[in-house]
Protein backbone atom coordinates (compact mmCIF):
# COMPACT_ATOMS: atom_id res chain seq x y z
CA UNK A 1 0.00 0.00 0.00
CA UNK A 2 1.36 3.48 -1.40
CA UNK A 3 1.29 6.39 1.42
CA UNK A 4 1.15 9.13 -1.52
CA UNK A 5 -2.30 10.35 -2.17
CA UNK A 6 -3.16 12.08 -5.24
CA UNK A 7 -6.45 14.29 -5.19
CA UNK A 8 -8.71 15.25 -7.82
CA UNK A 9 -9.07 19.12 -8.93
CA UNK A 10 -12.45 19.08 -6.83
CA UNK A 11 -10.72 17.62 -3.86
CA UNK A 12 -7.70 20.03 -4.45
CA UNK A 13 -10.27 23.47 -4.88
CA UNK A 14 -11.86 22.24 -1.67
CA UNK A 15 -8.77 22.16 0.19
CA UNK A 16 -7.88 25.97 -1.19
CA UNK A 17 -10.98 27.02 -0.36
CA UNK A 18 -11.18 25.96 3.32
CA UNK A 19 -7.30 27.24 3.57
CA UNK A 20 -7.24 28.92 7.06
CA UNK A 21 -6.45 32.82 6.58
CA UNK A 22 -3.58 33.76 7.63
CA UNK A 23 -3.35 37.00 9.88
CA UNK A 24 -1.00 39.58 10.21
CA UNK A 25 1.09 40.04 13.75
CA UNK A 26 -0.80 42.96 14.15
CA UNK A 27 -4.28 41.36 13.38
CA UNK A 28 -3.03 37.74 15.90
CA UNK A 29 -2.54 41.17 18.35
CA UNK A 30 -5.46 42.83 18.10
CA UNK A 31 -7.34 39.01 18.51
CA UNK A 32 -5.68 37.97 21.65
CA UNK A 33 -4.87 41.40 23.79
CA UNK A 34 -2.69 41.08 26.39
CA UNK A 35 -4.27 41.74 30.05
CA UNK A 36 -3.84 45.04 31.40
CA UNK A 37 -1.14 45.98 33.66
CA UNK A 38 -2.72 46.89 37.00
CA UNK A 39 -1.94 47.92 40.66
CA UNK A 40 -2.08 44.27 42.01
CA UNK A 41 0.21 43.30 38.77
CA UNK A 42 2.83 45.29 40.34
CA UNK A 43 1.95 44.83 43.68
CA UNK A 44 2.67 41.10 42.60
CA UNK A 45 5.78 41.65 40.67
CA UNK A 46 7.02 43.75 44.09
CA UNK A 47 6.38 40.22 46.19
CA UNK A 48 7.96 38.32 44.06
CA UNK A 49 10.94 40.33 43.14
CA UNK A 50 11.57 39.03 47.46
CA UNK A 51 10.96 35.26 46.69
CA UNK A 52 14.03 33.15 47.63
CA UNK A 53 14.18 31.36 44.64
CA UNK A 54 16.29 33.03 41.62
CA UNK A 55 14.26 31.76 38.69
CA UNK A 56 11.17 33.93 40.32
CA UNK A 57 13.26 36.82 40.48
CA UNK A 58 14.53 36.45 37.31
CA UNK A 59 11.22 36.56 35.83
CA UNK A 60 10.72 39.64 37.64
CA UNK A 61 14.01 41.02 36.24
CA UNK A 62 12.87 39.96 32.97
CA UNK A 63 9.60 41.86 33.55
CA UNK A 64 8.58 44.89 31.01
CA UNK A 65 5.99 46.23 33.64
CA UNK A 66 8.24 46.29 36.98
CA UNK A 67 8.61 49.88 38.01
CA UNK A 68 12.22 51.97 37.84
CA UNK A 69 12.79 51.09 41.40
CA UNK A 70 12.32 47.46 41.45
CA UNK A 71 14.60 47.44 38.61
CA UNK A 72 17.23 49.24 40.84
CA UNK A 73 16.70 47.06 43.57
CA UNK A 74 17.16 44.02 41.34
CA UNK A 75 20.60 45.52 39.95
CA UNK A 76 22.10 44.74 43.23
CA UNK A 77 20.60 41.35 43.34
CA UNK A 78 23.15 38.43 44.95
CA UNK A 79 22.43 36.43 41.51
CA UNK A 80 24.17 36.91 38.78
CA UNK A 81 21.63 35.12 36.63
CA UNK A 82 18.99 37.79 37.66
CA UNK A 83 21.12 40.57 36.98
CA UNK A 84 21.59 38.92 33.48
CA UNK A 85 17.99 39.40 33.07
CA UNK A 86 18.26 42.55 34.25
CA UNK A 87 20.76 43.51 31.34
CA UNK A 88 19.25 42.14 28.72
CA UNK A 89 15.59 43.78 29.18
CA UNK A 90 14.67 46.36 26.81
CA UNK A 91 12.60 47.77 29.58
CA UNK A 92 15.07 48.80 31.89
CA UNK A 93 16.23 52.69 32.05
CA UNK A 94 19.83 53.70 30.65
CA UNK A 95 21.29 54.90 34.10
CA UNK A 96 20.14 50.91 35.64
CA UNK A 97 21.96 49.08 32.78
CA UNK A 98 24.66 51.80 33.11
CA UNK A 99 25.22 50.92 36.20
CA UNK A 100 25.85 47.16 35.29
CA UNK A 101 28.78 47.84 33.06
CA UNK A 102 30.80 47.43 35.99
CA UNK A 103 29.48 44.00 37.12
CA UNK A 104 31.56 41.24 38.19
CA UNK A 105 29.82 38.97 36.45
CA UNK A 106 31.08 38.18 32.39
CA UNK A 107 27.68 36.92 31.64
CA UNK A 108 25.77 39.92 33.04
CA UNK A 109 28.19 42.68 30.89
CA UNK A 110 27.65 40.10 28.00
CA UNK A 111 23.97 39.93 28.24
CA UNK A 112 24.48 44.13 28.29
CA UNK A 113 26.98 43.88 25.10
CA UNK A 114 23.85 42.92 23.33
CA UNK A 115 21.22 44.92 24.36
CA UNK A 116 20.42 47.61 21.89
CA UNK A 117 18.97 50.08 24.11
CA UNK A 118 22.23 50.08 26.15
CA UNK A 119 23.38 53.58 25.78
CA UNK A 120 26.95 54.34 23.73
CA UNK A 121 28.73 55.56 26.82
CA UNK A 122 28.39 51.93 27.75
CA UNK A 123 29.45 50.41 24.62
CA UNK A 124 32.40 52.65 24.75
CA UNK A 125 33.56 50.68 28.11
CA UNK A 126 32.41 47.35 27.31
CA UNK A 127 34.06 47.52 24.44
CA UNK A 128 37.28 47.51 26.77
CA UNK A 129 36.14 44.95 29.12
CA UNK A 130 38.60 42.49 30.52
CA UNK A 131 36.80 39.62 29.34
CA UNK A 132 37.31 38.40 25.82
CA UNK A 133 33.66 37.32 24.85
CA UNK A 134 31.88 40.60 25.77
CA UNK A 135 34.62 42.14 23.61
CA UNK A 136 33.49 39.80 20.98
CA UNK A 137 29.88 40.25 21.60
CA UNK A 138 30.46 44.53 21.37
CA UNK A 139 32.21 43.78 18.52
CA UNK A 140 29.49 41.46 16.56
CA UNK A 141 26.86 43.98 17.90
CA UNK A 142 28.65 46.62 15.84
CA UNK A 143 28.90 44.78 12.95
CA UNK A 144 25.53 43.54 12.96
CA UNK A 145 24.67 47.80 12.91
CA UNK A 146 26.78 48.31 10.32
CA UNK A 147 25.44 46.01 8.42
CA UNK A 148 22.20 47.32 8.35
Amino acid sequence: MSCIRFNTPAQRQALRDHAPVMLTPEQAAALHPAPAVTESKIARLRLLATHANPKIRESVASSYHAPEDLFETLAHDPEASVRACLARNESVPCDILRSLADDESETVRGWLAVNYFVPTDVMERLADDPDDTVRSLVRWKSELAAAH
